[in-house]
């Protein structure tokens, strides 16, 4: 998943890509997420982004510090019901190995 430059990630636009994976993506599922662009998210949407039991693990590309800071704020400040299984990497070809690992647990 990339996002494009600039957006601010809004509640509706949470709940769209959550009925996406939902609609498109059988559970449990997996989630790359590649933060090559900067963008951000409004308070709502920050507390409710990943919030779906389907979602398995969550592996994030970062390409500067900043993204990482904020990946890990996310991950790990904000309260959630249910903690991520996510690892951040800067390294695509070993974020997909850590996923398939992960998904193959569970397939």
């Amino acid at each position: 998943m990339i996002v494009n430059e600039g957006v601010e990630l809004n509640l509706t636009m949470v709940k769209q890509l959550h009925e996406f994976f939902l609609a498109h993506l059988h559970s449990p599922f997996s989630l790359l997420i590649n933060k090559i662009n900067a963008y951000s998210y409004d308070f709502e949407a920050q507390i409710n982004i990943g919030n779906l039991s389907e979602i398995h693990a969550i592996a994030v590309i970062v390409y500067k510090i900043a993204s990482q800071l904020n990946t890990e704020y996310l991950a790990n400040t904000i309260p959630r019901a249910d903690k991520w299984n996510l690892r951040i990497y800067s390294d695509r070809d070993v974020a997909l190995n850590w996923l398939q690992l992960e998904q193959a647990q569970v397939s």
